[in-house]
């Protein structure tokens, strides 16, 4: 089969289009012919040498993806060659097959195309657990995403806005502020030219901010915060270390949690999977919500598809074209 490889750590030009055998499926899991892969952040960290697969996870980047169960291992229920599913995958998606555990595959939406479907699984597995699992968003309460264009931020708005919540998000640009507003925001900061801790404060403040940010926005977080408000780290791309004064959290009750997603166990993740084909598997059959999709790349064109997410230029998913 045609695979994507990391050569080596670096920019996105060390993926190259190589040939591996097809894995066979272990037991309880599903072999998934792949038709799209999702592009995600976590992919461009692996390629760079900052975000190694855990034990027994393939070595290529790839973690969602759709296409149809071309076999079944051996203790697999539910499934059947066939059936058209979307998965979150260990690893392995930048390629014609790839192996996932079968409790970490969805039906695909029905209405719902294989291209859209590729984009659900790892933004909508890390929303989920992050903003109402761990985060326990209610209805009613102010929402703070940032980076509200980017895949886990047109998710993160929609499902806020579905629940009930009051939506706040920070962009680049113009263009950002008017597709994230389109999907529910109630007020789009732009964070070149206007203040998000002022913003929210007169408000009340935030009574949930999901960041992907770090750096400098976690002090800017804490002051942002409502009493009793609680602030979710899913990432650090300004950076991991800042110097914060702890007694705000502890006056004011604060909550800072955060987590990632590819390190937690396969119960914990069939778990999340379960609850989404509950809760949220309706909104998308229903067209309440949809992932909201940028641009499409063929496999071989994976680096151009990494130059793209990296430029940050994209509003919404960025799919590989597998088959």
């Amino acid at each position: 089969m045609r695979v994507i490889e990391i050569t080596e750590a670096g920019a996105p030009d060390v993926l190259k289009l190589a040939e591996r055998e097809v894995p066979k499926p272990g037991h309880g899991e599903i072999l998934i012919k792949l038709a799209y892969a999702g592009v995600n952040r976590p992919d461009a960290l692996q390629r760079a040498g900052a975000y190694a697969p855990p034990k027994g996870a393939s070595d290529l980047p790839g973690l969602e993806a759709s296409g149809t169960v071309a076999a079944l291992g051996a203790g697999v229920s539910g499934w059947s060659v066939g059936d058209e599913v979307c998965a979150l995958l260990p690893g392995g998606g930048y390629a014609e097959y790839a192996t996932t555990p079968a409790a970490h595959a969805l039906p695909v939406p029905k209405g719902m195309s294989l291209k859209e479907a590729a984009c659900l699984p790892e933004t909508f597995f890390t929303v989920w657990t992050n903003v109402f699992q761990r985060g326990e968003l209610r209805a009613g309460e102010r929402f703070l995403v940032h980076g509200g264009s980017s895949g886990i931020g047109t998710t993160a708005i929609q499902l806020a806005k579905a629940f009930g919540a009051r939506v706040f998000t920070t962009v680049a640009n113009a263009e950002k502020a008017a597709a994230c507003a389109s999907l529910g925001a109630e007020r789009v900061i732009n964070y070149r030219s206007e203040d998000f801790v002022e913003i929210l404060k007169a408000q009340g403040g935030a009574n949930l901010i999901l960041d992907m940010v770090g750096g400098d926005y976690i002090p800017r977080n804490i002051r942002a915060l409502a009493d009793d408000g609680r602030l979710v780290q899913i990432a650090f791309l300004s950076g991991p270390k800042v110097e914060l004064n702890f007694a705000q959290v502890m006056a004011r009750r604060l909550t800072v949690t955060g987590s990632t997603l590819r390190p937690q166990s396969d119960l914990a993740k069939a778990r999340i999977a379960e609850a989404l084909h509950k809760q949220v598997w309706p909104l998308l059959e229903s067209g309440a919500i949809a992932p909201v999709m940028d641009q499409e790349f063929a496999l071989e064109d994976a680096a151009k598809a990494h130059a793209r997410m990296e430029g940050s230029t994209h509003i919404g998913k960025i799919v590989l074209k597998i088959a």
